[in-house]
């Protein structure tokens, strides 16, 4: 087992009745998200927490794709902290951010903010859902906040590149989030090349929390990680289709100790866009 600083809970993820409790103190960002659908921003429309600004997870808190750097590329450090001012972001105000329940939208924006330099952000456990089955309230009034100042201290959390992707599978752990098949190689319906990169060790991200979307317990995270061979002194770094699940594996990761996990932001869909990039198939 690794020994590696347990992070607390409090650190991380906050329950929704503590939420509840602490308003309106925290800037409340909503992620609501779909790899494939309407857009969040409709359920935002729709209902939200009280005081909850909109925040899109493809335009906001990613850059523009290109050929390369994968479909949720780093954004521009200067236009991501153009568009959390705007929401309201500010260098003293805790953030919390939610989702619609499984946590993976929400942990890329708690994601983009850490490596932005914003310590005091946190996931809202079990998310939207969590909240309305509490029966706390919500509503459909859209607030207009005053200008935040946080100023984005890019790096703040570690990064990969595919080079470096690549040699982390080697001499370490890079765990891939994705769901087993896309890992093996048996459906890719995104991405134009199935498999995974070589050395890499499946432990999809559905497997971080409970059916209700909340994050596993320190202890069965360590444990679980693990068996995957994250152990003290061995690096570790997850990606998965484009940097969204695995952002909840690093954060799965951090409740585990290892704050030290590197997140490959541009994950599959950065690997495959160089034809010269070997693939691997199977289990």
């Amino acid at each position: 087992m690794f020994t590696r600083r347990v992070v607390s809970s409090d650190d991380l993820t906050i329950d929704v009745d503590q939420l509840r409790a602490d308003l309106p103190g925290p800037v409340i960002l909503d992620v609501r998200w779909r790899l494939v659908g309407p857009p969040g921003r409709d359920d935002y429309v729709n209902g939200h927490i009280p005081g909850a600004v909109f925040v899109d997870l493809d335009t906001e808190l990613a850059g523009r794709p290109g050929s390369t750097g994968g479909r949720h590329p780093l954004p521009d450090p200067a236009e991501l902290e153009r568009h959390l001012r705007h929401k309201g972001v500010t260098e003293d105000r805790p953030i919390v951010v939610y989702d619609a329940g499984d946590g993976h939208a929400a942990a890329r924006a708690w994601w983009i903010l850490r490596w932005a330099g914003h310590a005091r952000t946190r996931v809202l456990d079990g998310g939207y859902a969590a909240w309305t089955a509490a029966g706390h309230p919500i509503t459909t009034e859209i607030p207009n906040p005053d200008p935040g100042n946080i100023s984005v201290k890019a790096g703040s959390l570690p990064t990969l590149d595919a080079d470096e992707a690549a040699e982390l599978a080697g001499s370490g752990v890079l765990l891939d989030a994705r769901v087993p098949e896309r890992f093996r190689g048996e459906t890719e319906p995104i991405d134009p090349v199935a498999g995974h990169i070589p050395g890499a060790v499946n432990r999809p991200t559905t497997r971080n929390t409970t059916p209700d979307g909340r994050l596993l317990p320190t202890d069965d995270l360590r444990r679980a990680f693990a068996a995957h061979g994250v152990r003290d002194g061995v690096r570790v770094g997850a990606y998965c289709g484009s940097g969204v699940t695995a952002a909840h594996t690093v954060l799965a990761l951090h409740r585990a100790g290892r704050t030290d996990a590197a997140l490959y932001v541009g994950s599959w869909s950065d690997w495959v866009s160089d034809p010269s990039r070997a693939v691997a198939t199977g289990g």
